[in-house]
Formats: structure tokens, C-alpha cells, sequence
């Protein structure tokens, strides 16, 4: 057998030798090692060329698993080389017009720079940023001339998560295809300008809704939304909502941004689903905002590493062409070596000093200088980084989108700042530069080749070639190619048909003498939704690992879970009524204990109408104490995409989860949620008000397509839920109906006629109250409501649904009023309903949240409301308890009422005493808020 021989190699390819257990002296037994190794790297050299590498890859596999099984102390090693992942000898032709596409590439960088330094001349410190962008032109580049698809691609479409900061790059482009003119690129960060509209300074799609698609600018989030995004494509198709496409979510990030633990939290999720429809290109620049990522190592090694490790294909672009020269000529691994020995911080003084440095501090052996004998510093200038290098990337992108059955992520070398001189290339400050001189913008120009005269660079004028110049009508027809314009968002989906009252009247009667949570409506509610004709193939439950918890186990069977393996195995209940069934089809979203990766669902499903014009309609449920305030800046994101569909927090109230302690009892949600701006959030109290809130929201955000989503607190206290009012009257259930919305109604009238008699009353009239109660609040407000009457005093009783609707309508009629002062002035909702002539006496109101809620709606009114709430830590305790605690119960319902009436003047402070003495209330006990 003839064995090819290794370029410069003169061992040997064979040897008879000693034993290998003879003992032998130093020097022979190195000798005859060093043969050894040379036999076998011959003999995989024979294998590589006449078999090919996956061969080798198989054989290298079973010698490992022999020598493991054999007790050789072999290591896994999570690192490749430093060097490319795809050498030179696989490297694809490069299919475009590289000169043109860099024409292109330099009027795009030149737009992007002149963009972000115009609009901080015209408002210094507004802000935007140059480096981002500078180090990743060519990773977009090559995505916008080659890879990515456009809505007209159809089914196989992509959806692209562009790095935040390198916004100013992606409108250059637009700019150059004609879809921003001049005027608003002069307009970025200035969107409230009287000029016309202007350009968000990042990816915003509540902002800017027909062009971008995802905001990533909150750092982490981009990631974690990409994966969920290919996840849920996978989920569309499996459960044929989705025709099978060949589509890729492609997600571009910083090595900084990989600090955030959200940022890497669902890597090993992504490998476990075989996501091979997304790649994540890493853009590795070695800096964060402040300096190096890792200066005393190489970021790069350590993605691979964790990437490696959780099951991702990884494809590393670190050196440009010009090294394939020195390294085809290193036939001892000489340089390999000296980049094992490298460190970011020492790669950055590379790129910011320049060739001189290089030669010095990197080409630092005689074997290393040997390499670069007769190069000049100019031309170890050309030595660059691999994501520069199109040839390189367009290799590395092929690949990606070529591999079958795990995740892709592309870490690609690059500099910060790249070209944009001494002020800002490679240096620590790179992130915050916003401005260039006159020479930096000169050279710059030079750099880049534009024909641009100095008076132009001075005066920052854009660089257009014009439409009918060859640039541009190359960057058109790629783009035309690859199915449109990138980014744009289309929303064009079929209404689906919205089930009307006559669906939800089981839950208008009532339950009847049996107690049900308004959990347990809620998921009533779901189940009937799921067996719709219609809308039950759109609905998606997704549940963190809580579906027993909440009562959806009983759906389990019936939907399916969805698992990309459908169920492999024989489930240890098979058999039951409730046998858990994992399904390629099944539509329960199970997500295990992620809230971050449940939102992130929530989000993919609930912008589904305008990604892939599939209405799809969500229903989160999840413990609302682990919700807003874990997942608070993912609730942001949905909302700036537009997301629709059904936040419920189950478990709500900090009285109602008993026994569970501080940590599980959520009394502030709701005013986390309020601060969304739309966020729509009820506390609804009934199950026939949970109904309405669920058929008025799905009409409104999928029939009338408004751009809102809501949250719904559900509680797990059991009690019977009574019948919706006014069953026969048509027009007051409508009533009930809007002001289930609206968020209020009148629950009961307080029969004035019964009023008894009571000592310490300064007044002929009877004492009135209006009690305003929410959620699990109600049956407490609905005992007090019995035992004012013992001090005489007869309550009318409100069921709240939304402190949020009602405050901002009061607002927002606030300020019409103040801006059309010599008009008559209009009445909020709330007004209007709590007006002394439609609701007389003091009004108390009672909520298990903190008392800032309804505290909102004071000086809205005609008159002071007095709140209740549960300000303050939990406790572990029963329901009764912890409302004493908070001071929420009926007996403290009845004392803030018969104190507000004493401060009304119409009571003495002897029967508020009274009434303290009476219900064992210990007035010198802390208040909670500070126990």
C-alpha cells in the first residue's frame, strides 16, 4: 500500500521497530514514538484522500471508542484549532460579483457613518452608534446578496434578528435601494420631527410597523426569541398550519451580548429540537461597550466550546485569505502554535496598531519571521480578520444553511469599528464614538474609494450612484432573486371567525351550587375554545411545567403535547383517562421550568398572523408571581412587535396561593402590567366575566386586528360562581358586558329601605357605601356588604375588573378637558359611574393587590376613595389568615367603611371603635407593609 506523504515530511511510512514494552533509552523510545505518530497520521492521510472525511471522522470515532472501552485516559476536548473551520481546499466559489458588491458594500458604510454623525451635528448627544456596523457590513452583506429571503420567497422565507446597534447600517442599504429617500435618513432618532417621518434608533416594530420585524436591542433577548421563532416554524408545519418550507431564522449577535445568561439559556433546548433551520452568526470583534470581552484569552475558543457542548454545529471564520498564504507554506504548524498562544487583548493592539506591531509582537521566531521574509508592514496590514473576508463568510453561510439536524452558529473574527480609523478602530472606546473628524472623514472616504470632494465629506453628504447605475440595480436584483425587500413586515392573514355570547353561556349561568376557581373557569374556557370547528386548531396553550397545577392536565391527553420526536416511548400512566401523550402534532406548548423560554413561545405564537399569516392564538398560563416581574423585558418585546394573544397569570393574589410563602404570592402584577403600554389587564372575579374578556379580546386583536395583547389574573380559590345579571334584559346585559371592559360594573344595589337604625349616626339619611372589589377580593367585600348593615349602613357593590382601563380612560379625558378648555367638559367612565348622584356615600375599595392600583383613581372622582390592598412581604398561612394579615378581609372591609363615613361627618368615632373592639382588631399591630 503506497501512503501519500505529508509536504515536507522525510520519515519513513513503515517500521519493523522493538516491541512497544521493551524498554528502551530516552532518546530511542522518543524516536520511536515520533514513528509511531508518523505511521498513523500516514495512515490517516491514505484514508482522508482515497475514502474522503467522513470516513476519517467514523474511523476516528470507533479508535476512540476502543481506546475508551480500553481504559486509555482519553479526554473530550471542546476546542478546534484557532484556525477556519472550512480550509481553503473546501472552500466554494464565490457565486456574486465581488468587485461590485464591495462598490456597494463602501457606499453603504459611508451612508451609515454620515447617517449617525449628521444627526448628532443637528442634535448633539443624540445619539447611535458607528463600530457595530462597521465590523459586521460584510456578515450583512453577504446575507443580503445571497442568503436571505424576502416575503416572496414564500414558505421558505427567513426571518433575520439584526444586532441592535448595527441599525444605522441596515437603513444605508434601504437607502441605496430607494426605499428611505434622503429626508428621513436625515431624520434618524428624530421620529417626532414636523419634516416627516424619521428612523428608530433601533429595531423598533411598534415604531417603524413595515419594516422591522424583531427588537433586539435589549441585549439577550434577540437570541433567546430566535430559537423560540425556528422552534415554533417546526411547531407550524408539524401541525400542518404551515406549508413545509426550507426557511431559516437567522440571528446576528454580539460577543458581549453572550454575557446575558438569556442569551445562551436555551441553547441546549435548540440542539435538543433539532433546530436546524437557524443559524446564529456571532459577530466576535473581541470588544463590549467598555473594552475586550476576554482580554487574557480568546472569547472565540470559549463560544466554540459552549456551543460544542450543548449540541450545535460550529463553524469558526477567524483569519481572512492572506493568511491561507502563510499557512500553506507552514508545514510544521508553526503559526497554528502562535495563534493557540494568542489573546483577544493582544489581538486588539494588532488591529489598532497596525503591521509594525504585528511583526513585532505576533511574528516573534525566527520560524515565524522566517514565514514573512520580504513582506512589508503593508503588507502585514492586509493580514485581517475572517469576517471580513466575503469569500470566507458566503463559505461559512453555505454551510450553515446546507446542514441537516442541529443548530448552526458561526463565529466570525472581526475588528470594532473596522475602517473607521485611530479614533474608534479596535480601541476601547469604539462603542461610544459618534463623531469623526474632518481627516478621519477624509480618510475614510480614500479608504472606501467614493467621489466625493472634500467640500462633500465636510459637509457629510450621502453617497448615492444613482438607480440606473450597475450598483444598485445589482443590489435590486438580488434582492429581487431572493424573494423582496429585507427587513419589511407584511401583515396579511384571513380573520379567522370569532364564536359569539351564545358560545360562552355555560359560563353566563352560573356553576351552580359548586365551587370553581376562576382558574378552573379560565381553563373551561380554553378547552371549549380547543374543540371550536374553527378557531380550536389556532389555539396554542403553552404552560411552564405547571399543566397539573392550574387543572390542564385533563388536556393532555386529549391535544397532545408537542415534541418534534412525536413519543418514543410507552409513558408510565398509558392506559388512564389522563396519560400523558407527547405528539409531533400535539398543540400544548410545554415548555418545562422556563418562563423566559415560555414568553418567548408566547411571542412566536402571537406574532404568527404577521410572520407567516397565521392567526394563531395564545393562552400563557403561568404562576402570575413568576410572570411580569421575571419576565418583564420579554413583555416589553412583545409588545413592541405587536404580539397578540392571552397572558393569564394563574395563582394571582397575594391571599388566595395558600401555605406558599413570600415568593409565590403576586400582589404586585398588576402594576407592573399596567405600565405596558398595550397590555390590556383584568382581574376578573367571575367566570362569566373571564368569558366576555376572552371573546372581546380575541374579536379585537384578531377580527379588528388592533395591535393589543392582554393580561388576566386567575385565581385558585374555589367558590360558586354566580350567574351573569340581568339574564332576561338584554340591554342591561349588554351593560354588564361593556362594563366588564370598560372595567367596572354594579354588582348589587344596596336596598336603602332596610336600613337599621344606629347609634352615633349624625344624619336622617341612610349611610351609604360603594364597595369596589377585584378578584379574589370579592368574597370578602361580598361578607362586608352583610355586616355593615349591623352599623347601619347599606353598600352598593362593584365588581372591578380593570383599575387599568378605568385610569386611563379618567386620563385621558383629563387631558381632553384641559386641552379644550371653552368646551364643556367630558366625564370619564369611572366618574360618571362613582358620581354622587348614581353611587352615593364613601367609596372603599378592596383588592389583593398593593393599594397604588386603585390609589390611581384619586383625584379622578367627585370624592376620595379609600383603598385597601396587601402592601407588604408574604407569608406562609391559610386564606384567612393572611387576609387578617393584610388587613383585606370583611372585618377590616367594614372599619375602613365606617372610617371613611366618620371623616364624611357622618358617624361618630365612637362606632368605628366599636367596631375595632367588636372584630378583635389590635390597632397598635405593625402594619404589614413593614413585618
Amino acid at each position: 500500500m503506497t501512503t501519500p506523504e505529508k509536504p515536507g515530511s522525510t520519515a519513513p511510512t513503515s517500521s519493523t521497530g522493538p516491541h512497544p514494552r521493551t524498554r528502551l533509552p530516552i532518546t530511542e523510545r522518543q524516536k520511536l514514538n515520533e514513528l509511531e505518530t508518523q505511521e498513523w497520521l500516514d495512515s490517516l492521510a491514505f484514508v482522508l484522500s482515497d475514502a474522503g472525511t467522513e470516513r476519517a471522522a467514523r474511523l476516528l470515532e470507533d479508535l476512540d471508542h476502543y481506546a475508551y472501552f480500553n481504559g486509555a485516559p482519553i479526554q473530550f476536548k471542546q476546542n478546534t484549532p484557532y484556525i477556519n473551520t472550512i480550509d481553503l481546499d473546501h472552500q466554494p466559489v464565490y457565486p456574486g460579483d465581488i468587485e461590485l458588491e464591495l462598490k456597494i458594500r463602501n457606499a453603504i458604510r459611508w451612508n451609515a457613518v454620515a447617517m449617525v454623525i449628521r444627526a448628532n451635528k443637528a442634535s448633539d448627544g443624540i445619539g447611535g452608534h458607528l463600530a457595530t456596523y462597521a465590523s459586521s457590513a460584510e456578515l450583512l452583506e453577504v446575507g443580503f446578496n445571497h442568503f436571505f429571503r424576502g416575503h416572496g420567497a414564500g414558505a421558505s422565507r427567513d426571518l433575520i434578528f439584526f444586532q441592535g446597534h448595527a441599525s444605522p447600517g441596515v437603513y444605508a442599504r434601504s437607502f441605496l435601494e430607494g426605499r428611505i429617500d434622503e429626508g428621513r435618513m436625515n431624520r434618524f432618532r428624530r421620529e417626532l420631527s414636523k419634516d416627516g417621518e424619521g428612523l428608530s434608533s433601533y429595531p423598533h416594530p411598534w415604531l417603524m410597523p413595515d419594516y422591522w420585524e424583531f427588537p433586539t436591542v435589549s441585549m439577550g433577548l434577540g437570541p433567546l426569541q430566535a430559537i423560540y421563532q425556528a422552534r415554533f416554524i417546526k411547531y407550524l408545519e408539524n401541525r400542518g398550519l404551515k406549508p413545509k418550507g426550507d426557511s431559516k431564522v437567522w440571528a446576528f449577535l454580539g460577543d458581549g451580548e453572550m454575557d446575558e445568561p438569556q442569551s445562551i439559556g436555551a441553547l441546549r433546548f435548540a440542539a435538543y429540537e433539532n433546530l436546524d433551520n437557524i443559524v446564529f452568526v456571532l459577530n466576535a470583534n473581541l470588544q463590549r461597550l467598555d473594552g475586550p470581552v476576554r482580554a487574557n484569552s480568546k472569547v472565540i475558543q470559549e463560544f466554540e466550546a459552549l456551543f460544542r457542548g450543548a449540541g450545535w454545529n460550529v463553524i469558526k471564520v477567524v483569519w481572512d485569505g492572506k493568511w491561507d498564504e502563510l499557512l500553506s507554506k507552514d508545514y510544521n504548524g508553526t503559526i497554528v502554535k502562535r495563534f493557540e498562544l494568542l489573546v483577544d487583548g493582544e489581538s486588539q493592539r494588532y488591529a489598532a496598531f497596525g503591521g509594525k506591531e504585528l511583526r513585532e509582537k505576533f511574528f516573534n521566531t525566527p520560524e515565524l519571521q522566517a514565514l514573512i521574509e520580504g513582506w512589508s508592514d503593508a503588507d502585514l496590514e492586509l493580514l485581517n480578520r475572517g469576517g471580513h473576508d466575503v469569500n470566507k463568510v458566503y463559505a461559512a453561510y453555505k454551510s450553515a444553511v446546507e446542514h441537516q439536524g442541529s443548530p448552526t452558529v458561526i463565529i466570525a473574527r472581526t475588528i470594532k469599528g473596522y475602517g473607521l480609523g485611530e479614533s474608534a478602530q479596535a480601541r476601547n472606546v469604539a462603542h461610544q464614538v459618534k463623531k469623526l473628524d474632518f481627516g478621519a472623514l477624509k480618510d475614510l472616504r480614500d479608504a472606501l474609494r467614493l467621489p466625493l470632494t472634500d467640500e462633500q465629506v465636510e459637509h457629510l453628504e450621502y453617497y448615492h450612484p444613482g438607480p440606473d447605475t450597475e450598483e444598485v440595480k445589482y443590489a435590486l436584483e438580488r434582492r429581487a432573486a431572493l424573494g423582496g425587500a429585507v427587513p419589511a413586515r407584511i401583515v396579511d392573514y384571513v380573520r379567522p371567525t370569532v364564536p359569539g355570547a351564545e358560545f360562552y353561556e355555560e359560563f353566563a349561568r352560573g356553576s351552580g351550587e359548586r365551587a370553581v376557581s376562576t382558574t378552573m373557569a379560565m381553563v373551561q374556557v380554553l378547552s371549549k375554545l380547543l374543540r371550536d370547528k374553527e378557531l380550536g386548531k389556532l389555539i396554542v396553550p403553552i404552560v411552564p411545567d405547571e399543566a397539573r397545577t392550574f387543572g390542564m392536565d385533563a388536556l393532555v391527553p386529549r391535544i397532545g403535547i408537542y415534541s418534534p420526536r412525536g413519543q418514543t416511548y410507552t409513558p408510565v400512566d398509558s392506559g388512564s383517562l389522563m396519560a400523558y401523550k407527547e405528539a409531533k402534532d400535539g398543540q400544548m406548548l410545554e415548555e418545562g421550568i422556563t418562563e423566559d423560554g415560555a414568553m418567548a413561545s408566547f411571542i412566536a405564537a402571537g406574532t404568527a398572523y404577521a410572520n407567516h399569516g397565521v392567526p394563531t392564538i395564545p393562552f400563557y398560563v403561568y404562576y402570575s408571581m413568576f410572570g411580569m416581574q421575571r419576565i418583564g423585558d420579554l413583555v416589553w418585546a412583545a409588545a413592541d412587535q405587536r404580539t397578540k394573544g392571552f397572558l393569564v397569570g394563574a395563582t394571582a393574589g397575594r391571599t388566595t396561593l395558600a401555605g406558599e410563602g413570600l415568593q409565590h404570592q403576586d400582589g404586585n402584577s398588576m402594576l407592573q402590567a399596567y405600565v405596558v403600554p398595550n397590555l390590556k389587564v383584568y382581574d376578573p372575579a367571575f367566570a362569566y366575566e373571564i368569558a366576555v374578556i376572552v371573546e372581546e379580546g380575541i374579536r379585537e386583536m384578531y377580527t379588528e386586528d388592533q395591535d393589543v395583547f392582554y393580561y388576566v389574573t386567575v385565581e385558585n380559590e374555589n367558590y360558586a360562581q354566580p350567574a351573569m345579571p340581568h339574564p332576561e334584559d338584554p340591554e342591561k346585559r349588554a351593560a354588564v358586558v361593556a362594563g366588564i371592559m370598560k372595567g367596572m360594573y354594579r354588582l348589587v344595589h344596596g336596598d336603602v329601605t332596610a336600613a337599621p337604625a344606629v347609634k352615633g349616626k349624625k344624619a336622617a339619611a341612610p349611610l351609604r357605601a360603594q364597595l369596589l372589589a377585584s378578584g379574589p377580593s370579592m368574597v370578602a367585600a361580598q361578607e362586608a356588604l352583610e355586616l355593615l348593615k349591623g352599623y347601619g349602613v347599606i353598600a352598593d357593590l362593584w365588581s372591578v375588573t380593570s383599575y387599568k382601563a378605568l385610569h386611563q380612560d379618567a386620563v385621558l379625558t383629563q387631558r381632553h378637558n384641559m386641552l379644550h378648555p371653552t368646551q364643556a367638559p367630558q366625564e370619564s367612565f369611572v366618574a360618571h359611574q362613582l358620581s354622587r348622584t348614581n353611587a352615593p356615600g364613601v367609596i372603599v375599595s378592596v383588592s389583593d393587590y398593593v393599594k397604588l392600583g386603585a390609589d390611581g383613581l384619586n383625584g379622578h372622582l367627585d370624592r376620595k376613595i379609600w383603598t385597601l390592598g396587601t402592601d407588604g412581604f408574604g407569608r406562609s398561612e391559610a386564606r384567612e389568615e393572611l387576609r387578617d394579615f393584610f388587613e383585606v378581609d370583611a372585618k377590616h372591609i367594614v372599619v375602613a367603611t365606617l372610617y371613611a363615613l366618620m371623616r364624611d361627618g357622618q358617624l361618630d368615632g365612637e362606632v368605628v371603635a366599636r367596631a375595632i373592639a367588636e372584630h378583635g382588631i389590635d390597632p397598635e399591630r405593625l402594619a404589614p407593609v413593614f413585618r
